[in-house]
């Protein structure tokens, strides 16, 4: 087998959807390299098959789209931005934390936060025994007169990490969205649709990720 003209022998090489491959030499029709962003709704699982029957964001997707990969994943109930790639080195360099991808999402806390635990959002809380990055804060104002709206940026992903860190400072996220994720936003799209990346944007995503 050769990639891009390069005899490949070890087992397990990754390539990506836009390198040329040719086995015996017969070069292989190549998967089109394909990005979507969706629109992800509330109660819908990143996963492809799910045993308890919950809806999937895979079943969201038109019949002939070809197999595609999420980038990192959401919450069951949180919505928002989300990623599909066919190029396993774009969504492996998004997700590397080295790359300090930003993540912005908006949360609706259960009360008001004082200025002091939102500081201490803003300068990173340590979890799993980890120091954390600076998070970006700011007050949305006019939302709620009970309940803060919180927008914040991360530059890495960790489990159910907007959660825990309000948690830590003793609130509660009622509801969570990310309207961008790697300087790609949904505007326009209404929950559970899709669009296909134009070619600046992936090329900047590319960028980012380093490939």
């Amino acid at each position: 087998m050769r990639v891009n003209g390069k005899v490949v022998t070890e087992l397990g090489t990754r390539v990506r959807a836009t390198d040329r491959i040719a086995v015996d030499g017969r070069e292989l029709a190549a998967a089109r390299p394909l990005t979507l962003v969706m629109n992800k709704p509330r109660g819908v699982l990143c996963a492809r098959k799910d045993p308890e029957g919950r809806p999937t964001i895979y079943g969201l997707l038109p019949p002939d789209t070809p197999h595609l990969g999420h980038v990192g994943r959401l919450d069951f109930n949180t919505e928002g931005v989300l990623l599909l790639t066919n190029e396993p080195g774009l969504a492996e360099g998004l997700l590397r934390p080295e790359n300090n991808v930003p993540r912005t999402y908006e949360a609706k806390l259960r009360g008001r936060i004082s200025d002091d635990d939102l500081q201490k959002v803003a300068d990173g809380i340590p979890l799993d025994g980890r120091p954390t990055h600076k998070v970006l804060v700011t007050r949305l104002v006019g939302r709620e007169s009970n309940a803060d709206w919180i927008r914040l940026t991360l530059t890495e992903g960790r489990n159910r990490h907007v959660h825990r860190i309000f948690e830590a400072v003793g609130q509660q996220v009622a509801r969570l969205k990310r309207v961008a994720f790697a300087g790609i936003t949904a505007k326009g799209l209404t929950f559970g649709k899709t669009r296909r990346l134009t070619r600046d944007e992936v090329e900047r995503l590319r960028r980012t990720a380093g490939i």
